[in-house]
């Protein structure tokens, strides 16, 4: 192929000439770009990410049954809730480590090893022999995939234009319902009685994300690395030679009047980090933090122990498990697909307070109904596909605020360090919990956790309205400065 950026592209690791004054036109010139086929395939190769998860998520909730049948593993509901738990846990310790190194070594760089990373933990969950390897490889994955979202969150920010943003970010968030969907049918063929042994459909389950792996490392070859990371590390060379790349696979040319910004070449260090955080955007970090451990609760606590509420209290079979989530996957992918594009057209505050609020409104009318006993397996999951056609739009929100809200050098570890937090307040705790809850077999306790959910989804709506940034339409940097930009 002719250009650059559609043939495998190695960053240079060599600094250019460095002038202590850059000035540049480069995020300018990405803002204005149309859409063209270098960002869909920015969107494939990189968007991957929420689909593995997905697959990863749902194959482990939709195997439970399996796994507690399992001659080697036969874990327990309590087990189960704290694999998922420790898969968490990976994920947290992942997107920190992982997100230092993606903000010092390059975007490209890292989404390359944790995508490594977790095709190497996922296929070893499938030899697993008994529960200690198995929540040893499920943290593994899970560190994988959190590395995933701050190396990819940033990524994928810094090379789509301003006005596309929105939307783009909530879609690919979004994805993760499909990789949810690929899990659930994947572990209705697969966990079919008598078409495989017991103790050979989950492991095959775990195989699916491995093999979907391989592909897109593949695909990632030919992405290179991030301009505006380029510029901010003295490496002007390599970002113009990107950038006039890019540019000729979108058929534009280089606009003579784009608007240029001055920088100076500098290293940030983690005093420059906690700064940012505490004394320059202390209300954003408040914020996001919210959003974060709000959603975090939400969607880990419900979703990983879905499965084992249609087991308990309805006698779903284990091998039906992947039918009841189809439906459920349907919603939630179809939130930010439809209503991601307002993100950008009526604005970030009022979309996002609107969608927590929602979604909060509606699980504690779905708690009620749970507790009552009026909602069947069918009706339940209907109930959900409704609460999380919202819900999936306002956690996707919640990883493009992050993203958003911190200047560039420290992007990829903001949204690392909040996912982490937040996940740690409300992530961790919220599977382990439910686990528990539900192990007790009492509808009204588990109705108390939902409550819980949508208290924490609600009082994040109210923080929007008095904290919310209006990033719509408007540049990275123009929303947070960069820490090396020139006085």
């Amino acid at each position: 192929m002719a250009d650059s950026t559609l043939a495998p592209v190695v960053s240079a690791d060599a600094p250019d000439a460095r002038a202590t004054l850059i000035e540049t036109d480069i995020p300018a010139r990405l803002d204005c770009l149309s859409w063209g086929r270098f960002h869909t395939l920015v969107i494939a190769a990189l968007g991957i990410t929420w689909i593995l998860d997905g697959l990863e998520v749902t194959l482990a909730g939709s195997v439970s049954g399996a796994l507690k049948a399992s001659p080697a593993l036969r874990l327990d509901d309590a087990e189960i809730g704290l694999s998922a738990s420790l898969y968490v846990a990976g994920a947290v310790t992942g997107a920190v480590f992982f997100g230092w190194l993606t903000d010092r070594y390059g975007r490209r760089r890292l989404f390359n090893i944790t995508l490594g990373l977790y095709l190497l933990a996922t296929a070893a969950t499938a030899f697993s022999t008994d529960f200690w390897m198995f929540a040893l490889c499920r943290m593994l994955t899970g560190a994988g995939i959190g590395g995933e979202y701050a190396a990819i969150n940033s990524a994928i920010q810094e090379l789509i234009p301003a006005r596309y943003r929105g939307r783009t970010d909530l879609i690919v968030n979004g994805s993760f319902w499909i990789g949810a969907a690929l899990g659930a049918g994947g572990a209705v063929v697969l966990l079919e009685p008598g078409r495989f042994a017991p103790d050979l459909g989950w492991r095959l389950a775990f195989g699916i994300g491995a093999s979907l792996g391989v592909v897109i490392l593949y695909l990632r070859r030919f992405i290179p690395e991030s301009p505006r990371w380029l510029m901010t590390h003295g490496q002007v060379v390599e970002a113009e030679r990107v950038m006039d790349g890019i540019e000729g696979v979108c058929g534009a040319t280089r606009a003579p009047d784009a608007a240029r910004i001055a920088l100076v070449h500098r290293r940030v260090g983690m005093l420059d980090v906690a700064r940012t955080l505490f004394r320059t955007y202390p209300q954003r970090s408040a914020f996001a933090l919210v959003l974060m451990a709000s959603q975090a609760f939400f969607y880990n606590a419900i979703f990983f122990t879905y499965a084992l509420v249609l087991g308990r209290f309805f006698a779903v079979p284990a091998e039906a498990i992947g039918l009841y989530i189809l439906p459920f996957a349907a919603g939630n992918f179809l939130g930010p697909l439809l209503l991601g594009h307002l993100f950008d057209v009526v604005g970030r505050k009022p979309m996002i307070a609107f969608t927590y609020a929602a979604s909060g409104v509606l699980l504690a009318a779905t708690a009620v109904l749970f507790v009552e006993g009026v909602l069947g397996a069918t009706g339940l999951t209907l109930a959900w596909s409704v609460v999380f056609f919202f819900a999936s739009a306002a956690a996707s929100s919640a990883y493009l605020t992050v993203g958003e809200s911190f200047p560039l050098e420290m992007r990829a570890l903001a949204i690392a360090v909040f996912y982490a937090f937040g996940t740690a307040l409300g992530g961790i705790v919220g599977p382990w919990l439910f686990g528990v809850l539900i192990g007790t077999g009492e509808r009204l306790a588990i109705g108390w956790g939902y409550a819980f959910g949508a208290a924490l989804m609600l009082i994040a709506a109210a923080a929007t309205l008095r904290l919310g940034v209006a990033a719509e339409r408007r540049s990275l940097e123009d929303v947070a400065r960069p820490l090396s930009a020139a006085d």
